[in-house]
């Protein structure tokens, strides 16, 4: 059902910067972008499937400075992204990049699945990047001497937990009001800078 993370959307003051960053020290494409005078929204691509975004406000403040995984008391539902890579060899090729842009790498560090480096862009926002060394047959494998009951049932999907769909929308219903970037697809149709995926 699932093809990846559509994307994860985040915060920046400074909507250059983060062009300046994530486009050209990571190398992620900017794919696309939408806005006005109040806001921008623009999109990097990390895969096929896979986009980060960023909205870029007046009102924009930083993030609270938490590093990755560490423990903290203020009201964040959020930790870190990780950005996958194939080989070893670019996992300390970023480390190199970051490193001669000026910003602090932490590790690698081996987690038995996995190496990663961990580091934060110009708006504070805690990155890791990892090459996964490790592919798991038969999940879950859990490193955890007291795993929660719900682990304990496995990988798959344990039904009885949720009501089951009693009024599914028709077919004839289905259909999506316009939104910031609506002109997008006619664009980018007319221009031949993309394609119209099937239903």
């Amino acid at each position: 059902m699932f093809t990846g993370i559509n994307h994860l959307a985040f915060i920046t003051r400074d909507m250059d910067k983060t062009i300046r960053f994530y486009r050209d020290l990571l190398g992620l494409p900017l794919v696309a972008g939408v806005g006005n005078s109040q806001f921008k929204h623009y999109f990097f691509k990390v895969s096929e499937q896979d986009q980060l975004a960023f909205f870029a406000y007046d009102q924009a403040a930083p993030m609270v400075y938490k590093f990755h995984g560490v423990p903290t008391d203020k009201p964040l539902g959020f930790d870190h992204v990780s950005l996958g890579v194939d080989t070893k060899a670019n996992l300390f090729a970023m480390l190199d990049r970051l490193e001669a842009a000026g910003f602090k790498v932490t590790g690698p560090v081996d987690h038995g699945f996995g190496w990663s480096i961990y580091f934060f862009d110009p708006n504070n926002i805690p990155l890791e990047i990892t090459w996964q060394n490790l592919e798991i047959v038969k999940p879950p494998v859990l490193a955890d001497g007291t795993p929660t009951e719900a682990a304990r049932e496995g990988s798959d999907p344990v039904p009885g937990h949720w009501p089951e769909v009693s009024k599914p929308t028709p077919a004839d219903e289905w259909h999506a009001y316009p939104g910031a970037g609506f002109e997008i697809r006619p664009r980018a149709l007319d221009e031949k800078r993309g394609r119209a995926a099937g239903e």
